[in-house]
């Protein structure tokens, strides 16, 4: 009998509701945001059910892994919500209440639960979304086995971890192992399920915020640490996550943690815990990023583009990053371009919907004046960005959609909404976009008529995710600090709540000061 025809052995409910919540961005954070996934239902509202199934199957996403494992073990799935939203300002209640109740619904009549969230989810009311759901999920289902998969960024809390039954975390980034830490969590559950394996989980986190510019893993110190933790899991028994953590989001426990998941093995669990975090807090200072004036950035960009070799020197306006929450639509890094008279630059990208829809209605060759960007109020910070007085030509009109090629959602729909590329002089071509998108497909710029690797600059709005596209193909990187709410100047920002005292923001003494372990 062919394994189509095999009765389903276990009903399996999977679900996505991820978001990465800046405190400090203005951005909204509706339902409707939430359906970036690929749904264009009119409803605006996630996909789900066969649409969802569809839209994900044999994706690098962490729903494809989920779904890939699910199909290897013969499973019956329920897709109630697929819920992905850029990240941005704390989730308006009514969503985050609309995919919790979809969750719950399925999660009644089921043997299992996977669930791909992100773990720094602030909602209006919740600063732990994620933690929150899990509580309701638990006390709907006190002995449902749940896996949960969670992106490096994630803010660990107690309140996660008591209330599921074991977690893997993204090992990469740029994150182009979603897939597989979905497939590394669905197979030990599926081992539970079938009495092989009884998860024994523990955590802890240390007083320290790194920098996001500071978390790659191309680089060190997160190199060696997600290292170790890979060569912890070639056991086969073990899960082991290292979460850099996500700094712009001011709740208690943010910042560096650590979860380790071994098979019915306390003390193996512990040990290894220790160990990550000990090696983590020796490494601190290695976290801390140090930042340069915007005008010496651009005056290294124009030695390095007149240095021999090929390919575009990348410019990183890294304090605006919308994979971080930026409104992506600050105009300080962009303006001192065009004031430093650089040429033939590709510029990813701006969000004004408004300037696009202006585009739209002049036509391709026309020639529009547009006040850009900086239409967002940010009133986290105390420097604003305004908007930028242009006039250039319109060169292209799209309806924003591309697939995603590289590693990072391979196999995705892509969607900026109605963009457009201004020209302006010197060579400068501007995508302005109308939804938020991390510029790491160059894609991105082909769909819209330009081929990056030609061009003497190319200007993204990115912070490390750029790396997956652009990296190989970029003659020199050059990060160049302008304004916006994921800004590396952590002085530039109000702390309320994060737990204190704690690195950099204060003097932390000694190796356990304030580390929280026994639980």
């Amino acid at each position: 009998m062919s394994d189509k025809l095999k009765k389903p052995r276990y009903h399996v409910v999977v679900a996505m509701m991820s978001h990465e919540t800046n405190t400090f961005s203005p951005v909204i954070t509706d339902l409707a945001r939430f359906s970036r996934g690929g749904s264009d239902k009119a409803d605006n509202t996630p996909p789900s059910g066969e649409d969802a199934i569809a839209t994900f199957s044999n994706t690098a996403s962490c729903l494809g892994g989920y779904l890939k494992v699910c199909a290897e073990n013969n499973a019956r799935v329920s897709l109630p919500v697929a819920g992905d939203a850029a990240p941005s300002g704390p989730v308006e209640n009514d969503a985050y209440e609309f995919m919790v109740a979809a969750i719950l619904a399925a999660a009644q009549d089921c043997d299992a639960l996977l669930l791909d969230l992100h773990g720094a989810m602030v909602t209006k009311t919740f600063d732990d979304g994620e933690g929150e759901l899990l509580r309701r999920v638990r006390e709907l289902r006190p002995s449902l086995p749940i896996a949960v998969a969670l992106d490096m960024h994630a803010n660990i809390t107690e309140l996660m971890v008591s209330n599921c039954s074991l977690i893997a975390g993204y090992q990469t980034y740029p994150h182009i192992d979603m897939d597989t830490t979905a497939e590394r969590a669905a197979r030990l559950l599926f081992r539970h399920l079938d009495g092989d394996y009884l998860p024994t989980m523990i955590w802890g986190n240390a007083p320290m915020l790194p920098h996001v510019m500071r978390q790659g893993t191309d680089d060190e110190p997160n190199k060696a640490l997600q290292a170790r933790v890979v060569d912890i899991e070639s056991d086969g028994e073990t899960l082991a996550s290292l979460f850099t953590g996500f700094p712009h989001a001011d709740i208690y426990d943010a910042g560096l943690s650590c979860v380790v998941v071994a098979n019915n093995n306390l003390q193996r669990a512990t040990q290894l815990r220790e160990e990550l975090l000990d090696q983590s807090w020796e490494n601190r200072e290695k976290f801390v990023y140090e930042i340069e004036p915007l005008a010496t950035s651009l005056n290294r960009a124009k030695v390095a583009a007149e240095a021999a070799g090929d390919g575009p020197v990348v410019i990183l306006d890294h304090y605006d990053n919308t994979a971080s929450g930026g409104t992506m639509d600050t105009t300080e890094v962009l303006a001192a371009v065009l004031a430093a008279e650089l040429t033939d630059v590709a510029v990813f990208g701006v969000f004004d919907p408004d300037c696009v829809a202006q585009m739209f209605a002049a036509g391709i060759g026309a020639e529009v004046t547009l006040d850009l960007g900086g239409k967002l109020p940010m009133p986290a910070l105390v420097e604003q960005s305004k908007p930028l007085q242009v006039t250039g030509r319109v060169k292209l009109l799209s309806d924003g959609k591309f697939p995603a090629t590289v590693a990072m959602a391979r196999g995705l729909i892509m969607n900026m909404g109605n963009s457009a590329v201004l020209r302006l002089a010197n060579d400068v071509d501007v995508v302005v976009i109308s939804r938020h998108i991390e510029p790491f497909d160059p894609g991105c710029f082909r769909s819209m008529g330009i081929e990056p690797r030609s061009r003497r600059y190319v200007m993204l709005k990115s912070r490390v995710h750029y790396r997956v596209g652009f990296r190989d193909m970029a003659k020199q990187v050059i990060e160049c600090a302008g304004v916006g709410v994921c800004t590396s100047d952590y002085s530039q920002l109000t702390f309320n709540k994060v737990r204190r005292p704690i690195f950099p923001l204060d003097v932390v003494e000694g190796v356990n000061a304030g580390r929280r372990q026994d639980y």
